[in-house]
Formats: C-alpha cells, structure tokens, sequence
C-alpha cells in the first residue's frame, strides 16, 4: 500500500520561503535560515554588526518581503486600518524596504571597497575630513540621530592614502545601522586605524538623537558631542588642540 505523503505546511509568505534554497530550510523563515548561518559560525549580530557574510545573493529581496509581512502585523496590532486608509495600504513595504535597503543598509552589504595609494610624497602632515553629514538610528527606539563627523589623520611617511570620497563612504557604512554614538566613533576609528595605518586619527562626532527630541524629555536643543583620540592625537596635546581649534572653525 502506498505511503501518503503529507502536504508541506503553508507559510503566511511564499515570497519569503522561494528564497530559501536548501530543502531542509524549506518553510523556514528566510530570518531564520541567516540567524542559524550565523550561530553556527559562533558570530556576533548586534544591531551594529555587519553580517553580509551570511546572506547569500537574491536574500535582500526576501528578507524585504518577510519584514513587510511582519511591519503589516505592527500596524494591526497598532489598531490601524490599512485596507481602507489610503496612507497606510503599502507602509509595511516601504518600511522594510527603508530599513533593509537604507537605514540598516550598513547591517546587510559588503564595507565598500577602499582603494588605497601609496604615500608617494611621503606626507605627514595633519589632515581633516568634514563635516561629514551622518544618519543613523539609535538601537533604544529606532528614533533618528542627525549629525556631523570630522575626521583627523596624521598619516605617516609610510601610510596608505585613500581618496576623499572613500571618508564619507565608509562613515556612512558603520553608521547605517542600529547604533549608539559612543560605539559608533570607536567602529569608524578602528576601521581607519586598520586601513590606512597613520600615526594618528581622530574622530568627533556631534548629533542630535530624537529618542531624546522626539520622544522621553523632548529636549529639541540638546546635542551629543563626542570623540575618540588615537595614537599623535592622545600624546601631541599640541596637536590635538590644533585639529579641534580647526574644526570649530567650520
């Protein structure tokens, strides 16, 4: 007698589960199937960590697809009537994509590359970058940080150069995440420590959080200014009395 098969049981979105390509994640939520990859690794994923490393081409648009799903729950739960509101029919989808494809965008795709040059001119003289408009999103409540970065390099003769745009670039990819200030500046100060090797590297970081604006005291005047000093810059008091004297200035 022939054994009957029983039917796969149905998932809520088969744009989600098409992505999924294995056929022991088959009707696994495609969140799911990248968290695994990553626990199996013994890797961190922070809200501020970067995990491209496990999400496999064509994953984005699925991961699109299950968090429109989930932010359309958000909204019922939140008693909204998105069938018969105009305004809100497609917010689900246009919030997952602002988060997967923007505002967390740091989270999901590969540091962009950094083309570097040798320091040919054997330069050591004191540089500054900015400011350098940065958006971001405090882990807390997911409410906005606006700010400016500057960044300080005192490169040595034997430094990698890297080109002006490549600044904005990667500051951009570390604060285009879920973020806290103070962690934020650290990231961006080690990331150039490590590629271009200067002597020293500063960075100061000055926004406004609107989880403390917008929400909480709303206090639309309050500001966080901070910054992380490495190498010449926390030694050289000289110095770096010159690199913040500067960018007041601007």
């Amino acid at each position: 007698m022939p054994i009957k098969k029983t039917p796969a049981k149905k998932v809520a979105s088969k744009a989600v589960t098409k992505k999924v390509n294995s056929k022991e994640d088959a009707g696994t939520p495609l969140s799911v199937v990248i968290r695994r990859r990553i626990e199996a690794q013994k890797a961190r994923f922070h809200a501020n960590d970067n995990i491209s490393a496990f999400i496999k081409p064509g994953e984005l648009e699925g991961l699109v697809d299950e968090v429109a799903e989930k932010m359309q729950a958000v909204l019922e739960s939140l008693v909204i009537d998105t069938k018969n509101d105009h305004n809100t029919q497609n917010t689900s989808r246009r919030v997952a994509k602002m988060y997967v494809q923007e505002v967390f965008n740091g989270r999901y795709v590969d540091q962009p590359t950094l083309t570097k040059f040798p320091n040919v001119s054997r330069l050591n003289e004191l540089m500054i970058i900015g400011p350098i408009t940065v958006r971001s999103a405090c882990s807390h409540h997911l409410c906005p940080i606006m700010g400016r970065i500057w960044i300080g390099v005192l490169p040595s003769k034997e430094s990698a150069l890297i080109g002006l745009s490549k600044y904005s670039r990667l500051t951009e990819w570390v604060m285009c995440r879920p973020q806290i200030q103070e962690e934020a500046v650290v990231e961006l100060a080690d990331m150039l420590e490590k590629k271009i090797k200067p002597i020293g590297v500063a960075v100061v970081m000055d926004a406004d959080h609107f989880c403390m604006q917008w929400r909480g005291v709303k206090d639309r005047d309050s500001k966080m200014i901070n910054s992380v000093m490495r190498g010449a810059f926390l030694k050289d008091s000289n110095l770096r009395r010159e690199f913040l004297a500067l960018i007041n200035r601007k």
